[in-house]
C-alpha cells in the first residue's frame, strides 16, 4: 500500500486536521513522554545533566524533542520540558530528584506564601523561545505541541512540597480555606497561560495542558475548585487559534466537567473506552488516547490487538488522535513504539475517514 503524501504545511498535517475534527488520511499518532527514558539516544545526551538543567538548554531541548520524530515517525512533536519549569523560572526553590520527582523546598501553605508566585515574563524563559524557534525550523511540516502543567497539579506540588499519594495538604487548603485556594489557582493559571503564550508565539502549533493529579478529585469538587482556573488558561490562549488539548489521569468521572473547561481536544486515559468517553465529553470535541502504556510490554500480536480495539472504539468519532492513556513507561522497548506507529497508520489507512 502506498502511504499518504507528506503534507506540505503544518496546517495540513493529520494531527492538526484531527484536532479540528476534519477528515484525515490516517489516524495521527504521538505519545506522551515519547521523548524520554525509553530512548537510548535520550539517555546518552542526558548523561550527567540534571533534568531542570536540560530543560534550560535550547540545543538539548531541540535534540531530545526531535529524537522520537526521527525514530518513530510520529505525527507530532511534544516540546521537551517539565511542568515545574515556569515555577523554577519565577524563583521557586525546587528541584527534580531522581526517582522522586519535583520537590519544593518551602511549600506554599499561607496567604503570605502567595507573594512568591510572581507573574512569568518572557525574559524568564528566553531559552524556551529560542528552543521553539530552533524546533520549528527543524520540524518542517511536523507540528510542535507546547507543554504546561495545569493549575491544580502545580498547586498540589507546591502545597504538598512534592509528589503525594493522598493530597492531604492540598485538599485541606481547598476545603478549609477556599478563598486562599482560589487565589492560589488563579495565580497559577496566569503563570501557566503566560508559559503557553510564549510557546505559541515562538511557533508551537498546538498546546497541551497536563493535569496529572486531578483524578484525585470528585466531580463536584473539580467543578467548584479547579474548573475556573483551567478555563482561565484555555480562555487566555484562545486568541491564537491553535488547538488546545486537556489531559488528566484517572479522570473517567471528570471527562464531562473537563470538557467544559474549553479545550478543543480532550485526552482520555486507558480506563474508559473511546466511544464511552465521547458520550461523557459530549459533541464538539476531538478525543485523544488511549492505549494502556503497559500493553507495550506484551507480545506484538497482543499490542496490535489492543490498538485495534482503540481504533474500533474511536471509529465513529469526527476527530481522533491515537495516544497512550498516560506517558511512555521508562522500560518500554523503543522498537515497540515504532511498530505501533506503523500499525496505527496502516490500519487506519484501510478505512474511510
Amino acid at each position: 500500500m502506498t502511504g499518504p503524501q507528506q503534507p506540505t504545511t503544518t496546517a495540513e498535517s493529520a494531527f492538526l486536521k484531527a484536532c479540528r475534527r476534519e477528515p484525515v488520511p490516517h489516524t495521527p499518532v504521538w505519545f506522551m513522554r515519547q521523548a524520554g527514558r525509553s530512548l537510548p539516544e535520550y539517555l546518552k545526551v542526558r548523561e550527567g545533566i540534571a533534568m531542570l538543567d536540560s530543560c534550560m538548554r535550547p540545543d538539548l531541548v531541540t535534540e531530545i524533542t526531535l529524537q522520537p520524530v526521527r525514530r518513530h515517525g510520529v505525527d507530532a512533536a511534544i516540546y521537551f520540558s517539565d511542568i515545574v519549569v515556569p515555577l523554577k523560572a519565577i524563583g521557586i526553590d525546587l528541584d527534580i530528584q531522581p526517582g522522586v520527582g519535583p520537590v519544593v523546598e518551602q511549600p506554599i501553605r499561607t496567604r503570605a506564601d502567595l507573594q512568591r508566585l510572581r507573574p512569568l515574563e518572557p525574559d524568564d524563559v528566553r531559552y524556551v523561545t529560542e528552543a521553539v524557534g530552533m524546533l520549528t525550523a527543524e520540524l518542517g511540516s511536523t507540528p510542535l505541541i507546547g507543554f504546561a502543567g495545569a493549575p491544580f497539579t502545580l498547586a498540589s506540588y507546591l502545597v504538598e512540597g512534592g509528589p503525594s499519594r493522598n493530597h492531604e495538604h492540598t485538599k485541606a487548603m481547598m476545603y478549609g480555606d477556599p478563598q486562599l485556594w482560589a487565589d492560589l489557582l488563579d495565580r497559577l493559571a496566569d503563570i501557566t497561560a503566560a508559559f503557553l503564550d510564549i510557546q505559541i508565539e515562538a511557533g508551537a502549533s498546538a498546546v497541551q495542558l497536563f493535569d496529572s493529579w486531578v483524578g484525585a478529585l470528585a466531580p463536584g469538587d473539580y467543578r467548584r475548585s479547579v474548573l475556573p482556573a483551567s478555563a482561565k488558561v484555555f480562555d487566555a490562549v484562545a486568541r491564537h487559534g491553535v488547538p488546545r488539548i486537556h489531559f488528566g489521569v484517572g479522570t473517567g468521572e471528570l471527562l464531562g466537567p473537563m470538557a467544559e473547561a474549553g479545550a478543543d481536544v480532550v485526552g482520555v486515559d486507558w480506563r474508559v473506552p473511546m466511544d464511552e468517553a465521547a458520550r461523557r465529553v459530549g459533541p464538539g470535541k476531538a478525543l485523544q488516547g488511549n492505549l494502556d502504556p503497559a500493553v507495550l510490554f506484551a507480545p506484538r500480536p497482543a499490542v496490535e490487538s489492543k490498538a485495534r480495539e482503540v481504533l474500533a472504539a474511536a471509529r465513529e468519532l469526527p476527530g481522533h488522535i491515537f495516544n497512550l492513556g498516560h506517558g511512555v513507561l521508562p522500560a518500554t522497548d523503543a522498537d515497540a513504539l515504532t511498530r505501533l506507529v506503523e500499525f496505527v497508520h496502516s490500519e487506519s489507512e484501510r478505512r474511510p475517514h
